[in-house]
């Protein structure tokens, strides 16, 4: 459905994407994943000819898109695009916003244009806010008319720029429901995201760019648990943990709860899970510094799906010495709560200190 040839984008003198090929195979589904500025969306934008590369060759449905004699507009319709932003037009309704498209640009007849359109919005749980206008929506319903109006358009290949990154952690779930849907529904599809556990379960591959190009690819379990390379390696392993600094006693525990629960949202951790972790992080730094250490801490919150285990890990600069011992004895009623809260407790003393490690009873998902 999709060929890429030797593909070449630079933005003045720097390169944003250099030589990269790829092929995309009718009804596959490849996420594409990697840091900031590494040209994922520059790569999705290519192939819809929002940018034109310097060099290189995009293949959709065995045509060139970037060929100098090409019918842009024409090979264009054969893709929709969902960006970050909604880019709904605000003065028309849900149902105009479907239909301008299909009667303007396809020459559909008006009333088939909107009984289509009627039930798209039904499939994107939509239907009753046909007549609404966008500013009477939540932002994950506008993300779902903006999917809808783009299937309106009859496309081959959905592509999707970080659907879910403007939206408001509670409203992800609605977004992706629908990109599940058209997954079983046979969809081709390349999605531009940061939810990992996402990518994994929809994808048959999954794309890491950095470099300026496709870096390493396979499928969802070879790159989310056993990645080849360094660079995905080290990029999944820092998605996948959370850590922070606290230099002395009266840190800001707002601050850092708030970075907590960001990193929880983001895996969509229970509530419960939320507060078992931040429970046991309160407790485990008022332990440290009850004893009188005066040294810093570092909090290492990390999660691992294929074992559904969630672990806290705590490194100290200190003699080595094992404050839980003391804690046990000093103050049992808060040292029996936390034992409540983890599955188990390791701690290991090396030349530099203290490391704490422990795993949180509930399951991560």
């Amino acid at each position: 459905m999709i060929e890429i040839q030797n593909l070449s984008m630079r933005f003045g003198n720097e390169r944003v994407l250099e030589n990269v090929s790829a092929s995309i195979q009718e009804g596959e589904v490849v996420s594409v994943i990697g840091p900031s500025g590494v040209g994922k969306s520059t790569f999705l934008r290519c192939i819809n000819r929002l940018e034109t590369p310097q060099s290189g060759h995009i293949f959709i449905g065995g045509e060139d898109i970037l060929d100098p004699g090409a019918d842009v507009p024409r090979i264009r319709r054969k893709t929709g695009m969902v960006f970050q932003s909604f880019n709904l037009f605000s003065h028309l309704t849900v149902l105009d916003n479907l239909t301008i498209g299909p009667v303007r640009i396809l020459n559909e007849a008006r009333e088939e244009a909107e009984a289509r359109s009627h039930v798209l919005l039904r499939m994107v749980g939509l239907g009753e806010k046909a007549l609404s206008l966008p500013c009477e929506l939540s932002g994950g319903q506008k993300q779902r008319v903006a999917i809808a109006r783009c299937l309106s358009m009859r496309p081959k290949v959905m592509l999707f720029d970080e659907p879910t990154s403007a939206l408001d952690p509670t409203m992800v779930s609605e977004v992706l429901a629908v990109i599940r849907r058209l997954t079983r529904e046979g969809m081709t599809m390349v999605i531009v995201t940061h939810e990992l556990n996402f990518a994994r379960d929809v994808s048959k591959r999954i794309f890491y760019m950095d470099e300026g190009g496709i870096y390493e690819s396979g499928p969802p379990e070879q790159i989310m648990s056993a990645p080849q390379r360094e660079r995905t390696r080290v990029f999944i392993n820092r998605l996948r943990s959370f850590r922070y600094h606290i230099e002395h006693r009266d840190f800001d525990v707002f601050e850092m709860n708030a970075d907590i629960e960001t990193f929880c949202e983001k895996h969509f951790f229970s509530r419960t899970l939320l507060q078992h972790i931040q429970l046991a992080i309160e407790k485990i730094v008022a332990f440290y510094y009850q004893r009188g250490d005066s040294g810093a801490i570092t909090v290492t919150l990390s999660y691992s799906e294929t074992e559904g285990t969630v672990q806290l890990q705590f490194e100290d600069q200190e003699a080595p010495g094992d404050f839980l011992t003391d804690a046990e004895v000093g103050d049992e009623s808060a040292m029996t709560l936390l034992k409540g809260l983890v599955r188990d407790i390791v701690w290991q003393p090396s030349p530099k200190g203290n490391r704490i490690t422990m795993t949180l009873n509930e399951s991560g998902s």
